[in-house]
């Protein structure tokens, strides 16, 4: 575990290293190509880091930008006081717009139904919008058809004319950047050229024009144009094993899952151990009970493989994760006696201690790394290290993480 932290009272906990965080954010700048800034995606509670503690450590070590996917989760981080630029891009008919506006945030629009929106509540606010463009180059998501796109900037150079909206940015999401040759990507690319000529020979003036996500800002410098959007490399996970590992790139993981053993006990030959008894001892062995499960945010679909470092060895999950909590055989010999209740078990952290990483559980788990930080749910308590005196920074009255 990263310092020393008073930890030993919590079942399960995630270690957040804000001085990871800050590595990697000024790991990712020594990247990006001349000019560009750097945007810090902090949506999905900063992919269950903590979208506040996160924020603040991005920003103090020279993130430009953040980025969130809904406006609550923007407004959110300007009532705690977040005076940043932030780009909101997911919002659905009756969003609150004109809260957004009067918060200053960056609204991203794809359509004319959005468009028409923002404008009536620039209006209503008596305040101009901010908003920026967003073209579909190829994803097939969020964003503008290019059949629209005439359609749509002739519509929001109107609006700005009439003096409703300033239209600050152009943008757009790759599909397959993550996979290094791949032929959408640079087709991608050659659309946003084509429909960010196409806006700004429209009167369109952009404050910041962009495409790049993780993997693009690892390996693609000539799409970083004026700003590039860092969502999991921030938090100091590969984007794709196909890249290169977070190593490879300077990044350091930043969340550590860990919980305390419950229960040790023997248990003799053929014991059946939990639902469904998919697993049964292979002879007498001594099991420890891990009081984190799929609740929590572990994988359910990892039973039988998930590794846990405990008792000085990694063990896999023994059975089916139940909804709060899992077993590990912990065997026989030294290492198994060793064990008692309240014993470290480290389910993942950087994997420079011995521990499994998100990597390793999102291969048991059939998934990706992004979904294992993501989905550890409020019942985890977030504890904030500075990765260099293990120094705590914030956990709540009611054992949470500031800022959750």
């Amino acid at each position: 575990m990263t310092g020393t932290v008073h930890t030993s009272a919590l079942r399960g906990r995630a270690e957040i290293d804000l001085g990871a965080l800050r590595g990697n954010v000024r790991a990712l700048r020594s990247r990006l190509a001349p000019g560009a800034g750097l945007m810090a995606v902090v949506k999905s509670d900063a992919y269950g880091h903590g979208a506040l503690p996160c924020a603040r450590a991005a920003l103090d070590a020279g993130a430009q930008w953040l980025g969130t996917a809904t406006p609550h989760e923007a407004l959110a981080l300007r009532d705690a006081g977040i005076r940043a630029p932030i780009l909101c891009w997911l919002w659905t008919p009756g969003d609150p717009w004109r809260e957004g506006i009067e918060a200053g945030l960056d609204m991203s629009v794809s359509a004319m139904w959005a468009l028409r929106e923002v404008t009536e509540a620039a209006r209503e606010a008596g305040r101009t919008a901010r908003i920026q463009l967003k073209a579909d180059t190829g994803l097939g998501r969020n964003g503008c058809q290019p059949a629209d796109w005439p359609e749509l900037v002739a519509a929001a150079r109107a609006a700005e004319v009439a003096g409703t909206v300033r239209v600050t940015g152009l943008w757009s999401h790759f599909a397959c950047a993550d996979e290094p040759g791949h032929a959408s990507t640079a087709a991608q690319l050659d659309v946003f050229h084509e429909l960010v000529a196409y806006a700004e020979k429209a009167g369109i003036e952009p404050e910041v024009r962009h495409i790049a996500n993780s993997p693009a800002a690892l390996t693609l410098p000539e799409s970083h144009f004026d700003l590039v959007r860092t969502g999991i490399a921030l938090y100091g996970i590969s984007p794709s094993s196909e890249l290169g590992s977070s190593a490879d790139f300077g990044l350091r993981p930043v969340m550590t899952l860990a919980a305390s053993v419950a229960l040790v006990k023997r248990v003799p030959e053929g014991h059946g151990v939990s639902y469904g008894h998919r697993y049964r001892t292979p002879a007498e062995t001594t099991l420890g009970l891990i009081p984190l499960g799929y609740a929590d945010g572990v994988p359910r679909h990892a039973s039988g493989r998930g590794p846990v470092l405990v008792g000085g060895a990694v063990r896999r999950v023994a059975g089916r994760i139940a909804m709060d909590q899992f077993v590990v055989d912990l065997g026989t010999g030294p290492d198994a006696d060793a064990v008692q209740e309240g014993a470290p078990a480290v389910l993942f952290g950087p994997g420079d201690r011995g521990e499994p990483t998100a990597a390793d559980w999102a291969e048991a788990a059939d998934t990706i790394a992004y979904e294992i930080v993501t989905r550890i749910g409020p019942r985890v308590p977030r504890v904030y290290v500075d990765g260099t005196g293990g120094q705590e920074e914030g956990v709540g009255a009611d054992g949470r993480g500031a800022g959750r």
